[in-house]
């Protein structure tokens, strides 16, 4: 099975930064698109940014501080967070399309999450 491990979470002051990074691991032959999703307390699972065949996506409150980069030969996803704010605390979630063989289905794989605290 598909496995994506997120890493880079912590604690930061506002204004900071931090760089997320999810690799897949195991049994993998294609992956397509990848994006991250954040869940703080209480909240909907949220979609932030997602990469596809280089073309990227960001929702409003993230755009021009947040970058989304993926590696395909490492099969690693990033984010990388400028400028936080303390509403950006959450568990960050590395998300994923692909398929675990060649005659396999697509699937969609989940990472274990991560935390990120931004301290005001």
């Amino acid at each position: 099975q598909v496995q994506l491990v997120e890493s880079g979470g912590g604690l930061v002051q506002a204004g900071g930064s931090l760089t997320l990074s999810c690799k897949a691991s195991g049994r993998i032959y294609s992956l397509g698109t990848m994006g991250w999703y954040r869940q703080a307390p209480g909240k909907q699972r949220e979609l932030v940014a997602s990469i596809t065949s280089g073309l990227t996506y960001y929702v409003d409150y993230v755009k021009g501080r947040f970058t989304i980069s993926e590696d395909n030969a490492k099969k690693t996803a990033y984010l990388q967070m400028n400028s936080l704010k303390p509403e950006d605390t959450a568990v960050y979630y590395c998300n994923a399309q692909g398929k675990a063989s060649y005659y396999g289905a697509q699937n969609e794989y989940w990472g274990q999450g991560t935390q990120v605290t931004v301290s005001s």
